[in-house]
């Protein structure tokens, strides 16, 4: 039987069930030769008329950074038959970050945080950002309910 190429697939992720859904869903589909891309956007909060505390770019930065390694050490990935992973952390709003990240992707995986109705429209949705601007196919997992 002759092996399929090996894909790339980018991964959102942001530290909620809902992204750890999108990495479980994808582990249990990919294989040695694919590559995981787990890509993590952050951005300064926006805040106004409040006061707290100051915290540096870097801060934000850092915390990004931690995020992606303490997810990559939870993966339970075996050496021989899983997947290559790489990371990515973007300074940006995550929907743009995900589909300059999936320029030659085969795949992009979300989570979907479930918002529906007004909710969503004022909140906006990372997944629908991607599925109106991704070139590739797009896969968005919903949540467990026992995580809600």
């Amino acid at each position: 039987m002759e092996k399929l190429p090996a894909e790339r697939i980018i991964v959102g992720i942001d530290g909620s069930a809902s992204s750890r859904a999108a990495i479980d869903w994808t582990l249990k589909r990919a294989s040695k030769g694919d590559t995981l891309v787990l890509i993590h956007a952050w951005r300064l909060p926006a805040v106004s008329g409040l006061e707290m505390p100051v915290a540096s770019l870097a801060d934000f930065e850092a915390a990004a950074h931690r995020l992606v390694k303490e997810t990559v050490e939870e993966l339970d990935i075996d050496a021989e038959t899983g997947p290559t992973v790489e990371t990515i952390v973007a300074a940006g709003h995550a929907g743009p970050a995900l589909i300059e990240a999936a320029q030659g992707a085969d795949l992009i995986v979300v989570g979907s945080r479930g918002y529906g109705g007004l909710r969503g429209i004022l909140l906006g949705s990372v997944s629908t950002y991607v599925i109106h601007h991704a070139q590739c196919p797009v896969a968005v997992i919903p949540t467990p309910e026992e995580d809600e």
